[in-house]
């Protein structure tokens, strides 16, 4: 093949190389607009797995990067005048130069041929010059070619909210440090490493905003660099920051980062494939430092689909198969981490230790158990200082010389304590009577108060037989309702330490319909009941009933049933009250735009919309005793455009917070049909951590939470203060429990009746890890690590 790079970076330079030694008889040349030592930037940073990466595909290249690359371990957080240190975490920085010489040299040995001092105006010019079989595009960010078959490669170029500038210090740093710096005018952060003997990169990133206040937008490059050298004088020692950018002049030294997604990785010029590679086809933020890692990648999968089809489309094909699932997973940690350091003023109320911990674990990739296995020493120091604040906040004793895990320490809201952070969701059964919960809720509600959770949420309680969702939905609107919820609240009362709470609601224009496993959101074959909502509304068009809008006297009726209920509930002996305001239900559809048109004083801006749920929730907070929690299920983010976003929970978190409520449970969704989410594991925890840090309420995670890890994770970070599991409960009502013994934690408190089970469950884990680690050759710690990788 005659194969055109353009653009020397990593991803061509790279690509070069291993097409070449896959076959001498390709004839690969490079075209770079830069002189060979010219490069912008300073140290590239790789992590141990990369680097095995790079052994696997070209051992002489890579054993050349490794005796230049400045290895360390450890995490360094400054913050509020402290700093907290972490290790184990396997990092190696190169010069980018460096790393650009030894990847030049390796295609001259090879017979590349390298072109410098070339700026490609036309790529199809170039193809012809060479008779091109493949062009590779892999000029960069600003790519050009990227740009001129923008049809076909679909790129979605997003400006970020910070601004940075790159530069470079010759003091040395023995770990990968993060600085944070309050002024008057907001946050400043540096992200810091050492890349070879003498020379360190330190960039400085702070929002567009802050940037601005401070006046660097009108400052020039020297006193921008200056104003730096000011700000972070305490890690600098005296140290001057240095620029290689002298081709940018002023403010232009500070730049925005573009999030790079492109929908296709390939044009075709007549029968000649224009292939995107490196940061022309995707970026990742430089705070996990995947950027050149991912361009690297690209090299090595595209040389491997060459080796493996002899037909170019199929290689292509199969190229943009592989490298966009793995992209995409880069970019999602990365697009967590980006966000995280862009809002850092989110978390800065939190006290240092926490403040690092929520800043390692900031992508979602770094869980607990992965630090764990890290840094042994630091887990186990942090996870102290968290049981002993818990406890403080509490007011129970520190257990004595236990290894408290996050998910498991004490909670406290106004009189109630918790015994640990995990509760059980409400979780629609479809069971009751005639609104009465019978045997099977005492068998469901009941098993799983024994299972270890903290509290068990019954599910949503309808506050009058026309408020349920299906007939078979249970109530409190009827003595005989009130008599029997308080035969299962006596159960889990006497038979353990787990509360129990109710959640009520109004199932508005999503009522009348069937039990979920008869047809969910179907409305009933016949004794269907009337329907209100915000506004007239059919949920389900051309299928549901269409609900009318609920007017003054409905409003009236409606609050007092909500009343009715809340007294009902402390009568029944409930310890915890929720507010349903989620999921498209009658008071939800009151706070969502989708669903709300009114034109009176409860429609229109968000204040008014919320109107009538707050009035609802004022009314029941009055009844409730105050010494008993109250919390209000949210839908923090409808899905769909023109609903309900992330800012607006924030904003509706602060108003029911004024109203009384003690904690905000973040859910989503379920507003529209047309709602588009993007699913996966905690998928809805962000929302839980932007209202609880930026609202200051307390809240609870749920969506996707399955394991101790993910609890843990959230908790320690202060994503949430409660993690609500729900699917995982219905397979196993001892979740808790047995979560607990997976991590090791033996002296969690199971039933007497249960103890056998407990001494046989832990045998068993500790047999299956011997047994693993017996049949990989693995450490128990190794097969832990791999388990977590996956």
């Amino acid at each position: 093949m005659n194969i055109v790079c353009i653009g020397g970076g990593p991803a061509g330079l790279y690509f070069s190389l291993l097409m070449k030694k896959q076959n001498p008889a390709h004839r690969i040349t490079v075209i770079e607009r830069n002189r060979p030592y010219d490069t912008f930037g300073w140290g590239v940073v790789f992590s141990d797995q990369t680097l095995g990466n790079l052994v696997n595909a070209d051992e002489q290249s890579a054993r050349a990067i490794l005796q230049s690359f400045n290895h360390w371990d450890d995490i360094d957080v400054h913050f509020k005048g402290r700093m907290v240190r972490s290790g184990g975490h396997g990092f190696c920085g190169i010069g980018r130069k460096r790393l650009l010489n030894i990847l030049q040299q390796r295609c001259e040995e090879l017979g590349v041929e390298l072109v410098f001092e070339t700026d490609v105006a036309d790529d199809q010019e170039i193809a012809q010059a060479y008779r091109a079989d493949l062009v590779i595009a892999s000029d960069g960010l600003n790519s050009r070619i990227r740009g001129r078959y923008a049809a076909s490669y679909q790129p979605d170029i997003e400006a970020r909210r910070c601004r940075f500038v790159w530069l470079g210090t010759r003091k040395k740093f023995d770990a990968f440090t993060f600085a944070f710096k309050q002024t008057e005018h907001g946050w400043f952060q540096a992200h810091i490493y050492q890349y070879d003997g003498d020379t360190s990169t330190f960039i400085v990133e702070t929002p567009e905003s802050v940037w601005r206040s401070a006046g660097l937008e009108q400052m020039s490059a020297e006193q921008g660099i200056a104003f730096c050298e000011r700000l972070f004088a305490d890690q600098l020692d005296g140290h001057a920051l240095m620029s290689n950018a002298s081709h940018l002049r002023g403010s232009a030294i500070w730049i925005t980062f573009p999030r790079i997604v492109c929908g296709q990785w390939v044009h075709w010029n007549g029968a000649t494939p224009v292939v995107l590679m490196g940061d022309a086809a995707h970026t990742a933020h430089y705070s996990i430092g995947s950027g050149t890692k991912l361009a690297l990648e690209d090299a090595i999968e595209l040389a491997r689909c060459f080796g493996q089809h002899a037909d170019a489309a199929a290689a292509l094909a199969a190229y943009q198969a592989a490298r966009s699932v793995e992209v995409i997973k880069i970019q999602s940690a990365a697009r967590n981490s980006m966000e995280w350091f862009e809002n850092v003023a989110r978390y800065t109320a939190m006290e240092a230790p926490q403040f690092a911990y929520s800043m390692l674990t900031r992508s979602q990739r770094l869980s607990h158990e992965n630090l764990r296995l890290r840094d042994p020493a630091y887990v186990a120091g942090y996870e102290a200082w968290l049981a002993e604040r818990a406890c403080a906040q509490a007011g129970v004793a520190l257990p004595a010389g236990a290894r408290v895990p996050p998910m498991l320490t004490p909670f406290k809201a106004r009189g109630l304590t918790l015994k640990n952070r995990i509760v059980v969701s409400p979780m629609a059964q479809y069971s009751a009577v005639d609104g009465v919960a019978g045997d099977y809720h005492l068998v469901h509600l009941g098993a799983r108060a024994l299972g270890g959770a903290a509290m068990v949420f019954a599910e949503m309680t309808c506050v009058s037989a026309d408020a349920r969702i299906t007939p078979a939905c249970p109530g409190m609107y009827a003595p005989e309702h009130t008599r029997a919820w308080r035969r299962i609240v006596d159960f889990v009362h006497a038979s353990g330490d787990a509360k129990i709470a109710i959640q009520l609601g109004h199932a508005g224009a999503k009522g009348s319909t069937r039990a979920m496993w008869d047809g969910i959101d179907q409305p009933l074959a016949e004794g269907n009941w009337a329907l209100l909502a915000a506004s007239p509304q059919q949920y389900l068009a051309g299928v549901s009933q269409t609900a009318r809008a609920a007017d003054a006297a409905d409003m009236a009726r409606i609050e007092a049933d909500f009343v009715r209920a809340t007294l009902a509930s402390d009568e029944a002996g409930f310890d915890w009250l929720e507010l349903h305001c989620a999921h498209g239900y009658l008071l939800s559809s009151f706070i969502s735009p989708l669903t709300n048109r009114r034109a009176d004083e409860y429609g229109g801006s968000l204040e008014n919309r919320c109107r009538f749920p707050l009035r609802v929730f004022a009314a029941m907070r009055a009844a409730w005793p105050q010494h008993k929690p109250m919390s209000v299920r949210i839908s923090a983010h409808d899905w769909v455009e023109g609903g309900i976003t992330p800012d607006d929970a924030v904003a509706i978190a602060r108003l029911f917070k004024a109203a009384g409520a003690d904690l905000i449970d973040c859910s989503s969704g379920q507003v529209s049909k047309a709602e588009r989410p993007l699913y996966g594991r905690m998928f809805q925890t962000p929302f839980a951590d932007r209202v609880r840090n930026e609202a200051g309420v307390a809240t609870i995670a749920v969506g996707s939470i399955f394991e101790a890890d993910h609890a843990n994770s959230i908790i320690a970070a202060g994503r949430a203060d409660l993690c609500a599991v729900g699917r995982p409960h219905l397979a196993n009502p001892a979740w808790t429990l047995t979560e607990a013994a997976k991590i090791g934690f033996q002296e969690i408190a199971w039933p007497k009746q249960y103890q056998p089970g407990k001494l046989q469950l832990e045998r068993n884990l500790q047999r299956d890890k011997q047994l693993a680690a017996a049949n990989t050759g693995l450490t128990p710690q190794q097969v832990a690590a791999k388990l977590l990788e996956a």
